[in-house]
């Protein structure tokens, strides 16, 4: 079956944990996969302009977007398809975290079409090491005041904290009417019933007309599974967690740190694996 998809996670997955990726070597592949006519599609819970921000060393517009775990497509700066929470969604959420956890046990982030949001007890360091993830980051009193489209909600505790107890937690509490995830580094995304990396997937496969078994993707983390799950040649990164390594069979030829989506796309276009 030949190849037109490949789509792959950015952190722990394309990018080393210095969030950086061999720009030569990727603007070489993107050119042997345009003339085998090959899509290529980076998925992340990031937002949409810090994800294509990263591709802007080799032109962001020679890649489709899925962002914000599934909640926006794009390409080409438009607009393909988005899914928001409504605000009714984002109290709910928001009284349920205030019931559960103190107010300074975790960071609530809420994404939204013109940025990001965070409490007014965050500390300077917290908004400086967010701005990373999130550019255009701003504070306010009250999240039910804000004036933007919510994509979602994410709760941050520290790195070290096991989320999966609260992502557990959350889905008794939600059932379907929510989409929760683990994102990894200590975050929870809180989606849209239906929002995940898959569903961007499945719009791409009706739009351009490729089905799953024409499909490669990576990832490293809970929410990429829908995703890994979905196409027939699903690669998981060797620096994983092991549930991960339990749910998907085949690995990347090489970890994150050592440019294992790269090197296994190569082999890929080379006819050495699949």
């Amino acid at each position: 079956m030949t190849i037109k998809l490949i789509a792959t996670d950015m952190d722990g997955t394309l990018l080393t944990d210095e969030k950086t990726y061999d720009q030569a070597w990727l603007s070489a592949l993107l050119d042997e996969m345009a003339a085998k006519d090959i899509r290529f599609v980076a998925a992340s819970g990031n937002q949409q302009v810090k994800l294509s921000a990263y591709f802007e060393p080799i032109g962001a517009d020679r890649l489709t977007y899925i962002s914000d775990n599934g909640a926006i497509v794009s390409q080409n700066n438009q607009i393909l398809a988005e899914k928001t929470l409504r605000p009714q969604q984002v109290a709910e959420i928001l009284k349920w975290n205030a019931k559960e956890h103190p107010i300074d046990e975790n960071l609530v982030m809420l994404s939204g079409a013109k940025g990001a949001y965070v409490s007014n007890h965050a500390t300077p360091e917290i908004i400086e090491m967010s701005k990373f993830f999130f550019p255009n980051i701003h504070q306010v009193d009250r999240f039910m005041d804000i004036e933007d489209d919510i994509f979602r909600v994410s709760l941050i505790w520290e790195q070290s904290v096991d989320v999966m107890p609260e992502i557990a937690e959350l889905q008794d509490a939600f059932g379907s009417q929510l989409h929760i995830t683990g994102s990894g580094y200590g975050s929870v995304d809180i989606l849209a019933p239906g929002v995940n990396k898959r569903a961007g997937l499945e719009l791409l496969s009706e739009r351009w007309k490729i089905n799953p078994d024409e499909m490669v993707a990576f990832g490293d983390n809970d929410n990429d599974l829908e995703m890994l799950h979905y196409v027939k040649h699903p690669f998981v990164m060797p620096n994983a967690e092991q549930f991960m390594q339990d749910q998907i069979a085949t690995k990347a030829v090489a970890d994150n740190n050592h440019q294992g989506v790269l090197a296994t796309i190569q082999q890929i276009l080379d006819g050495k694996l699949i």
